[in-house]
């Protein structure tokens, strides 16, 4: 809105360089930031909810509960970017208040992909954990 006040008051004669007519041509509408949103919002439940059901199918079960549910969980809490955008969220993340959450959070997930059960790769007898 205040664009259109410049321009229509004839105050919008700066020059204007390239990257900044790149951000303005690339920048999201507002309503397509919300669809955008509820799009990967709903996407990351449906995941969450795909991977919690699928926990019960005998054999691989758990490594496709790991798979989706942690897909799911990275595209509802990504969902976020549409609303503030890229740089602004990666700039919180890495703030020094939250950077420990961000750590746990992130490493948790990654975690959850490569973690292997002895007991899922078809192992004979019981498995011992010496701790």
């Amino acid at each position: 809105m205040d664009k259109l006040k410049k321009v229509l008051s004839g105050q919008d004669t700066e020059d204007r360089g390239g990257l900044s007519e790149v951000v303005e041509a690339t920048s999201l509408s507002s309503g397509t930031r919300i669809k955008g949103f509820i799009a990967c919002f709903a996407a990351g439940i449906l995941c969450s909810l795909l991977g919690t059901l699928l926990l019960w199918v005998p054999r691989k079960g758990l490594y496709l509960f790991a798979v989706f549910y942690t897909f799911g969980n990275i595209a509802s809490l990504g969902s976020t970017v549409f609303l503030m955008g890229p740089m602004k969220q990666l700039k919180r993340m890495v703030e020094p208040t939250r950077l420990i959450a961000t750590i746990m959070v992130l490493g948790t997930r990654v975690r959850a992909l490569v973690w292997e059960d002895p007991t899922c790769r078809g192992a004979t007898g019981p498995v011992s954990h010496n701790y």
